[in-house]
């Protein structure tokens, strides 16, 4: 049964040295691969329940120390702390960690010392290097990115919702913080978003930019380097049409964005990343876990864009209906063509799935790293801190591409998107 303790395989963990306190508290799934649990240093506390057979915990690992911890098949990087809450089918890399009562669903990534306090929860929610959440958070369907180290670390405030679903009833409003070809280099200025604030998704943000305290933020900002305010010119009542989509152009055109980024970042880890991880069974499920954490973002990213196309043509009418004597053509033109040209852009996203962008720069990009793993060994912090910023250029400019020749097509595809 899943809900027994399984104490003969509990008894197993501490003979090779796991540290368990209060082993009778402890529940552990008969899937669970005690080859996939290190000996090294892993401390399980008391009243934590274990499942899946692709749980891994590497060496270091704390677990629970805050209050009970519930884990379904995570992988768990090196000295990842996970101090109380639910986490499933989420991966943390090397010095990850999170406070007590997080619930952290399924699609998450959190990159090398990205850090959450309590009562945070996240959902296809990928956080790069030493990005750090406070309290009381719900950011989920995002990307962080921007800092340079653990004193110089994009932050989100505490009280800060992150809000992906619509009067539409719809969740295209995956928001862009930063981005991948920039942002894997560590070498960008640290994001600020103000505590008891959010974000209205799909939104992107531009490195260097402060969200002030209590601003609910809506529009995009790309410029970066700024202090947002956020005024309201909202009217007190208004009529609701939900299914309108007026802003059904930059909807379409920031979720592409953020799948061509996070296809972007897939390629990072097949041709960067993994000359990362350790040459074992636990460093190739870490590895594993990681890319495919990518990987169902990726899909559940083009899953809701496809769902708002299917509600084009009620969008249509509705538009008719509402708009009357103001009706634009290129409105109604671009609502239809999104509709009809669907199986093309989804054709678009697999097409670019087994591209690899222009081989000649990743190949100079893979060399200079080369050159700098020679000097600092494996460690992927410090690689990618030496790769100098002329050089690093070299990598965005080769990832950027590849979110390019996605933006790029659509307006081949959908007509109405040209100027």
């Amino acid at each position: 049964m899943k809900n027994a303790p399984n104490q003969s395989k509990i008894k197993q963990l501490i003979k090779k040295g796991v540290r368990i306190d209060r082993p009778e508290t402890i529940t552990m799934g008969e899937e669970v691969s005690l080859d996939l649990i290190s000996d090294d240093r892993v401390i399980i506390h008391s009243g934590c329940k274990i499942y899946g057979s692709n749980t891994l915990i590497m060496a270091g690992c704390e677990i629970g120390y805050e209050g009970p911890v519930t884990i379904e098949n995570c992988q768990l990087g090196p000295e990842v702390k996970l101090k109380g809450g639910f986490f499933s089918q989420s991966t943390f890399l090397r010095k990850a960690a999170l406070g007590s009562d997080a619930n952290i669903r399924a699609g998450c990534l959190l990159e090398e010392e990205a850090k959450c306090a309590h009562t945070v929860g996240l959902k296809q929610t990928i956080l790069f290097p030493f990005v750090t959440l406070g309290s009381l958070i719900n950011f989920c369907d995002c990307l962080m990115a921007g800092g340079t180290n653990r004193k110089n670390h994009s932050e989100v405030g505490s009280s800060y919702i992150h809000f992906n679903y619509t009067p539409d009833q719809d969740k295209a409003t995956p928001s862009l913080i930063g981005d991948v070809p920039k942002g894997v280099m560590l070498n960008q200025k640290p994001i600020f978003l103000g505590g008891q604030g959010g974000l209205v998704g799909p939104v992107r943000i531009g490195y260097g930019t402060v969200i002030a305290a209590g601003t609910i933020y809506r529009k995009d900002f790309l410029k970066g380097d700024r202090l947002l305010f956020s005024g309201s010119n909202v009217k007190k009542q208004q009529p609701i049409y939900p299914g309108l989509y007026l802003g059904i152009k930059r909807i379409i055109a920031n979720n592409i964005n953020y799948i061509a980024n996070i296809i972007a970042l897939r390629k990072w880890y097949i041709d960067i990343r993994s000359l990362f991880f350790l040459p074992n069974p636990m460093g190739e499920t870490l590895y594993e876990g990681a890319l495919e954490k990518i990987e169902m973002v990726i899909r559940e990213r083009i899953k809701r864009l496809k769902e708002v196309s299917y509600k084009m043509p009620q969008s249509i009418e509705l538009y008719k209906n509402v708009m009357k004597g103001h009706v634009l053509k290129r409105q109604q033109q671009l609502r239809r063509e999104f509709f009809e040209q669907w199986p093309k852009i989804e054709e678009l996203f697999a097409d670019s799935l087994k591209k690899g962008g222009n081989l000649e720069k990743r190949d100079e990009f893979l060399e200079i790293l080369q050159q700098k793993i020679d000097e600092k060994g494996r460690d992927y912090l410090e690689v990618i801190k030496a790769t100098e910023n002329y050089r690093a250029t070299i990598g965005t400019e080769w990832l950027q591409g590849l979110v390019d020749e996605i933006n790029n097509q659509i307006p081949k595809i959908i007509p109405s998107f040209r100027p």
